[in-house]
């Protein structure tokens, strides 16, 4: 049975792992490598288990640590050539594989997908471990397009990003330039968003979910939990039986795992 803890979430650093206890990969490395070691014991899961690295995009809540826990494991770190271009000196003496198709990466099948994001060329990321679970993130994308929905679609487990209540973010204190970048088609998924395409992918075989990369200053747990919730009850799907609804919690200190 597949595993997945989810470390960080939120603009102050991310990472999950998925896997077993044995073996698995990390997605981001968005905290420092002594924080993430801690979270993952935390989970039950040594940080040996750590056999490679995924790297959605170069954005410092997502690689804050990878330098120092790659090398300090000897860790392979895969990302798309855009990503590892603009991580740089980042990965100086580390081991890098770009990733554009379907590959095995740590025993696991990894397929990436593009996401409309800011940075240099952001990926999401679908995972089939050996005993045929899946498992799909997709977080920091202004929209989820037909490409990326396909990929959800197929999975039995699903990290979807919901930022922000928009309605907060325009009252909200942040400057005209920063609150147009967030709404903007490559900035980040609002809660709306999230519920509706929620609502298309429990209707079409994917029905586990996890609600992550919340913002402090615009949404709250409750907030983007209700409105994905609403979504799927009017669609006529029953919480915790066409459908399970989690918020991934900025730091997992209840070393809570799921099984998948």
């Amino acid at each position: 049975m597949a595993r997945l803890c989810p470390l960080f979430s939120g603009s102050s650093g991310n990472s999950y792992y998925i896997g077993s206890r044995q073996a698995g990969l990390l997605l981001d490395v968005g905290r420092s490598a002594r924080q993430i070691e801690n979270m993952l014991r935390l989970c039950g899961i040594d940080p040996l288990a750590v056999k490679a690295i995924l790297i959605t995009h170069e954005h410092t809540d997502h690689i804050a640590g990878v330098q120092v826990f790659a090398r300090r494991y000897g860790l392979p770190v895969y990302g798309s050539p855009g990503t590892l271009r603009a991580m740089g000196s980042t990965l100086t003496e580390i081991e890098q594989h770009p990733i554009e198709d379907t590959q095995t990466v740590a025993g696991l099948m990894v397929t990436p997908f593009a996401t409309s994001h800011d940075s240099a060329q952001s990926l999401g990321f679908l995972v089939e471990t050996e005993d045929q679970r899946s498992f799909a993130l997709a977080t920091d994308t202004g929209v989820l397009t037909e490409a990326i929905l396909s990929h959800l679609e197929g999975a039995d487990f699903a990290v979807v990003e919901s930022n922000h209540d928009r309605q907060m973010l325009r009252d909200g204190p942040y400057p005209a330039y920063l609150k147009a970048r967030i709404l903007s088609s490559r900035g980040h998924l609002a809660n709306e968003d999230c519920a509706s395409a929620l609502v298309r992918l429990a209707q079409t075989g994917c029905r586990r979910f996890l609600l992550a990369h919340l913002s402090r200053e615009n949404n709250t747990p409750q907030r983007a939990l209700q409105t994905s919730l609403a979504a799927l009850e009017a669609a006529g799907l029953r919480r915790d039986v066409d459908f399970t609804l989690d918020v991934a919690p900025p730091e997992n200190t209840s070393g809570r795992s799921i099984l998948f």
